[in-house]
């Protein structure tokens, strides 16, 4: 038994040895990096919360914050309903059925570069094919990444188009899952579609809907290629987030330690995130399909 168990330490040793390295280290310097002024040229100055200071009196910071859960609610509750809703439909009996679920679920395999970069071709104002389709119906508007208001909600259709088919094959496994015959009980005591779909299959799927929930905020919360491909942050800053402000303070404004304070932040924000996680799935683990 103690060979067995030196065994499993010994095989343990180089993951361990890695997550320190790559995971603990870093994340242990970049707090101690926060209480710090550092320029990446000079030696690092202690100088305490001045830098949580300045990030809580900081508009930009709270801007920023603010475009990034705004993203967030443009983006999470879409993708959760319509890939339930999607879902849903491609694990009934229709036709094609293979074929429609390798058509949603290929978009996400894409790279964000070509993502990003198809979808801002679309929204060009003379020969984009989103202006056309709107110009076919009377709409002769054509600004939609260079208006701040439309902005982040054509980001947010990009984000959506690219990553739902991700939640649509999570739902599928989920459905696998369901035994065939609770929906033949309840055919049998004249249950409908719909009352099939939400009395039986929205309860049974607690877990997966958990699981979507948490994983697609995390996600969303971490917008920054979308951006930074599509708008730059622009126009005026209006879709400039988070990571994308800390980033900036860091690598090209060199403001280590303020940019490490604003990220310490922002793990903060997703560690919440994480014991929401934990706290759903504690509350579903009794329950029994």
């Amino acid at each position: 038994m103690k060979k067995r168990t030196l065994s499993g330490y010994l095989f343990y040793i180089p993951f361990g040895f890695l997550y320190i390295l790559f995971l603990v280290y870093p994340l242990i310097q970049g707090f101690r990096m926060s209480f710090y002024e550092w320029d990446l040229f000079s030696e690092p100055t202690f100088i305490g919360l001045a830098n949580f200071t300045k990030m809580f009196n900081d508009p930009t910071f709270w801007e920023t914050l603010w475009h990034t859960l705004y993203f967030v609610i443009l983006t999470v509750p879409f993708l959760v309903i319509f890939g339930f809703l999607i879902a849903v439909l491609l694990n009934s009996k229709i036709y094609f059925q293979k074929l429609f679920r390798v058509l949603f679920f290929f978009p996400y395999i894409l790279s964000i570069t070509i993502v990003c970069s198809t979808w801002v071709f679309m929204y060009q104002p003379k020969f984009g094919i989103i202006s056309k389709i709107f110009q076919t119906i009377g709409i002769n508007y054509s600004g939609w990444l260079t208006n701040p208001t439309t902005a982040m909600p054509a980001i947010a259709l990009t984000t959506i188009w690219w990553t739902l088919g991700f939640n649509v094959i999570l739902y599928l496994a989920g459905l696998q899952e369901i035994s065939p015959s609770i929906y033949e009980a309840a055919t049998i005591d004249g249950a409908n579609s719909f009352q099939k779909t939400f009395f039986i299959t929205v309860p049974l799927l607690k877990r997966t809907h958990a699981l979507v929930l948490v994983l697609q905020t995390i996600s969303s919360l971490q917008i920054f290629g979308q951006v930074y491909i599509m708008t730059g942050g622009g126009p005026n800053g209006k879709t400039r987030v988070l990571i994308q402000y800390i980033y900036d303070q860091g690598f090209r404004y060199f403001r280590m330690g303020y940019a490490q304070a604003m990220a310490l932040f922002f793990f903060v924000i997703m560690f919440i995130v994480g014991i929401v996680q934990f706290r759903l799935t504690l509350g579903t683990g009794g329950e029994k399909s």
